[in-house]
């Protein structure tokens, strides 16, 4: 029997409702094979992500999330070497609930569906993968679900805002860096 996973979600939350999420999605293994980085001398100083093969097919897959799901708008993003964090914004509720891949048995009818947080994850992750199994099919690319952020208010936004935007910059001091 399989060990049973903690809930990583807030069980309170519509994952479908307007708001801004920060998303954090990790490789397989946290191997290393979306970017590289280089980080100047000084500990702040520019850095310069120079996108591998595997991540110019994540980026692809960014760009065309919109327009697969029109009410989620990708706000800021960066792809690191083993990771990519999103910061994410889904304007307004969808009309249409989509069955989720595996029901949840006994779980009440709003568990009973995927949410469109869920759902885009999902398609990143799927078409990302397909992508890059086109040049390496043995690599599995990514672990296994997500990390969010429910963002809570401006002051929120802004400071996801700014990690993101300097995540390049401070790879080395990372908690995902592998050196």
């Amino acid at each position: 029997m399989l060990p049973s996973r903690k809930q990583i979600r807030l069980s309170c939350h519509d994952y479908s409702s307007p708001g801004a999420y920060f998303v954090t999605i990790c490789t397989h293994e946290k191997r290393c094979i979306l970017s590289d980085i280089t980080v100047g001398a000084i500990h702040e100083s520019p850095a310069e992500v120079r996108l591998t093969e595997a991540g110019r097919c994540v980026q692809n897959v960014l760009e065309i999330l919109p327009m697969r799901y029109p009410n989620l708008a990708v706000d800021k993003y960066v792809i690191m070497p083993n990771h990519v964090h999103l910061l994410l914004q889904i304007t307004k509720e969808r009309a249409i609930r989509e069955s989720p891949l595996q029901l949840q048995e006994n779980a009440p009818p709003r568990k009973q569906v995927r949410s469109l947080l869920d759902m885009a994850i999902g398609f990143l992750k799927m078409n990302s993968s397909k992508q890059i199994h086109i040049h390496r099919p043995d690599l599995t690319v990514w672990q296994r679900s997500y990390h969010d952020h429910v963002i809570r208010n401006e002051n929120d936004y802004r400071k996801i805002w700014n990690y993101i935007d300097t995540n390049p910059a401070r790879w080395r001091d990372d908690c995902f860096f592998i050196g």
